[in-house]
């Protein structure tokens, strides 16, 4: 017992320096670097130099254990606040409940719902009547090109998957998974979900919060880019810094976010099953939308069955 706390506790300081420390570092280094160059002399390399030294001088291997000591302190700070800065970064982005909202922030983020709802349906009109067309072509024997309908689809699958329910594009692509899932199998992922992931496999769930913790660090990530952007009131150059973190935050974020959403769906479609025959049910084969309606009510007593399914209300 005694060895499995000891691991415990190497494997959390090794995460606390990781994810607070060592990032909080190097934001207090660059925040000495800017209050002592400012904007007179961003690039004074010798200034900053003669800084350093002066700090490093202090007499007494007291002082400069309660120097360290108090960058680690204000390290691990800023790295919290990171990632508090990175949960909201994360809960706008995602806007999973945004129908939650304070009203105001509600009501903009419901504007952006229609606004990209009545985008998606613009598209999707152009898509059908590309599709309808080159559908006609063929039934005359002739060979339509492809390329309007590919550039057709592509513009609508650039603003969601499915019809828009967030006022995100990276909520929607979630949220799209949730849509599938409802149109193909009535599954509602947000209720079978808890239920489903118990019967999975380690090795599916290992892969799902890893793809999961990628988001946050994404997230986190974007969340740095905006405390150095704070930075430029002493040192424009931190803008630069911010920049460059946004932008891989930004491109991190969309990859993590389309592999978790693909995870997401992939894991729902191949263990519903598993999940099914857990509950009793016996699905004999791929699992229809009547079985997984059956699924529902299990999970939900007080939900009416699917009048589609054509079970009982």
């Amino acid at each position: 017992m005694g060895g499995l706390f000891s691991e415990l506790a190497k494997q959390l300081a090794e995460r606390w320096l990781s994810l607070l420390v060592l990032p909080g570092a190097l934001y207090l280094a660059v925040a000495g670097a800017a209050h002592t160059l400012g904007h007179a002399h961003p690039f004074a390399v010798g200034l900053l130099v003669e800084h350093i030294t002066a700090v490093a001088s202090v007499d007494g291997a007291g002082a400069q254990i309660a120097l360290l000591l108090a960058t680690l302190a204000g390290a691990a700070v800023v790295g919290a606040i990171a990632q508090a800065v990175g949960s909201g970064i994360e809960r706008v982005v995602l806007a999973a409940d945004w129908h939650d909202w304070p009203t105001p922030v509600r009501r903009l983020a419901q504007w952006a719902v229609r606004r990209r709802q009545r985008r998606w349906e613009a598209a999707a009109r152009v898509y059908l009547e590309r599709r309808t067309e080159a559908a006609r072509q063929r039934g005359q024997g002739e060979h339509p090109d492809p390329a309007p309908r590919s550039d057709a689809w592509r513009r609508m699958t650039r603003i969601s998957a499915e019809r828009p329910g967030r006022p995100t594009a990276l909520g929607d692509r979630i949220h799209a998974v949730a849509t599938r899932l409802d149109r193909d199998l009535r599954v509602d992922l947000a209720l079978v979900w808890p239920y489903l992931w118990l019967t999975l496999p380690e090795t599916t769930r290992t892969e799902i919060t890893a793809a999961r913790q990628n988001v946050t660090r994404a997230t986190v990530l974007g969340a740095w880019s905006v405390l150095y952007l704070s930075l430029t009131v002493w040192w424009w150059p931190a803008a630069l810094a911010a920049l460059v973190l946004a932008i891989v935050a930004g491109v991190r974020l969309r990859s993590a976010t389309d592999t978790y959403a693909l995870l997401l769906e992939a894991a729902t479609r191949l263990h519903l099953g598993d999940l099914t025959r857990s509950l009793g049910l016996d699905p004999g084969g791929p699992v229809t939308a009547e079985v997984a309606d059956q699924t529902m009510q299990l999970l939900s007593p007080g939900r009416r069955a699917d009048p589609r399914c054509g079970t009982a209300g």
